[in-house]
């Protein structure tokens, strides 16, 4: 995870990590923007604003913006988070310059023509409702809005639908003035490149991008509480949270160990209670979720509604074991080392790759090498794990629920059986 940087006179970071053996490069333009830097009014503008950016610029159609990546053998595409927007491609070494120039061209003179505007807001409000019909998909969104609740950070990425069908080009644009700027945007080119020929190609495009970013960060406070929405389907879903770290903590990879252990493959805890030994999931597994000012911890089971009264008890049995007895060595050190594989296994990839540079760069602003990864997940003891577990599951619990419910442990007794 070797990389150069080049900083621009307006701000922008240009990085590159060469990869001479490949033909290919993954490259693409970060924003440090999302739905988490919302208001109320605009929720979901950035991610309409993605789908914006690839329908027309001034010298370019919405189909030549797909055609001339395609004509070549390209991929690009493009993704809203809540604190992230990427703009990205993988092309032919060759056609490196070509890919940026569609970027560029994309980010600087997008002309969000009316009658684009008008089919976009449809095509979002299929995806919203698309969203909507896939249980396990909303679930997470609610489960977002409990643990945040009334707060940006907690607002679904994709945003109502009554707002979305209200966005107007003076809206984008309103957005685009105070969201993007040179000071909160990365480029990065991750395979068969060199690094001044990347500055080149970025600089000649983007150096007379000066703007600065004029918006603040609502707060980020986890909360917690109790959602339920029942719906006539075969399998219910069930998200249990808990407060988390922000990326800049120090026990980030104390807790991206515990999650390992707790339900992180198949040989995790959750997997191998709830499902080997009961039968009562086919899936359950447990994440973490960081951000600037915040951070989850969360553990997703989907099951049959009758076994729900079953499921919590043995979740709950599982999250006070890790709080009240030493986690072995054995499991310690697997745990370890499947966080440490996945990390380096991902950055044989070059798309994966050029994402993590980044986003480390618009967190930290600065690369951090493998070894530097390596070293603090090293770093993480026996007792950190019991540590952070004691703190972090006495927080208030988020408790999500969703499809044919009828009997389920109450949120109060839920408290009681984690206190």
């Amino acid at each position: 995870m070797n990389s150069e940087i080049t900083t621009l006179s307006n701000g922008l970071r240009i990085i590159t990590s060469e990869r001479p053996q490949l033909e290919t490069v993954s490259l693409g333009a970060w924003v440090k923007t999302g739905s988490a830097y919302e208001t109320k009014q605009n929720n979901g503008i950035s991610h309409f604003l993605e789908h914006m950016s690839f329908k027309g610029t001034n010298t370019r159609t919405a189909l030549q913006i797909s055609e001339e990546i395609e004509n070549v053998g390209g991929q690009s595409n493009a993704y809203t988070s809540r604190e992230f927007t990427a703009y990205y491609a993988k092309m032919m070494k060759e056609d490196a310059e070509l890919a940026v120039d569609v970027i560029t061209d994309s980010l600087l003179n997008s002309t969000f023509p009316e009658e684009e505007l008008v089919k976009e807001r449809d095509v979002v409000i299929q995806e919203i409702k698309q969203t909507i019909d896939t249980p396990d998909d909303i679930v997470f969104d609610y489960f977002q809005e409990t643990a945040f609740p009334d707060q940006a950070l907690g607002r679904s990425i994709l945003g109502p639908q009554d707002t979305v069908r209200n966005f107007t080009k003076n809206t984008l644009l309103n957005y685009i003035n105070t969201n993007y700027g040179a000071d909160n945007m990365v480029f990065c080119a991750v395979g068969n490149i060199k690094h001044q020929d990347f500055v080149n190609m970025v600089k000649s495009r983007m150096l007379k991008f000066d703007k600065k970013t004029n918006f603040t960060i609502e707060k980020q406070t986890y909360q917690g509480g109790f959602f339920i929405e029942k719906r006539p389907i075969e399998q219910s879903h069930v998200v249990l949270g808990f407060n988390g770290y922000p990326y800049k903590s120090d026990h980030y990879y104390d807790l991206a160990v515990l999650s390992m252990i707790l339900g992180g493959g198949m040989s995790s805890r959750l997997f191998q209670e709830i499902r080997e030994k009961r039968g009562l999931v086919y899936s359950v597994y447990s994440f973490t979720a960081s951000h600037t000012h915040a951070g989850l911890f969360g553990i997703y089971a989907g099951t049959e509604a009758e076994d729900l009264p079953v499921l919590m008890p043995v979740v709950i049995d599982e999250i006070k074991k890790i709080c009240n007895e030493r986690v072995s060595e054995k499991e310690f050190s697997r745990a370890k080392m499947q966080l440490k594989a996945s990390i380096k296994m991902g950055l044989e990839s070059s798309s994966s790759t050029a994402e993590v540079l980044a986003r480390q760069n618009l967190i930290y602003n600065r690369s951090l090498t493998i070894d530097e990864v390596i070293g603090k997940i090293d770093a993480v003891s026996v007792d950190d794990i019991r540590n952070v577990a004691i703190d972090v599951f006495a927080s208030n619990p988020t408790y999500t629920l969703l499809g044919a419910v009828d009997k389920y442990m109450e949120y109060n007794d839920l408290q009681k059986a984690l206190a």
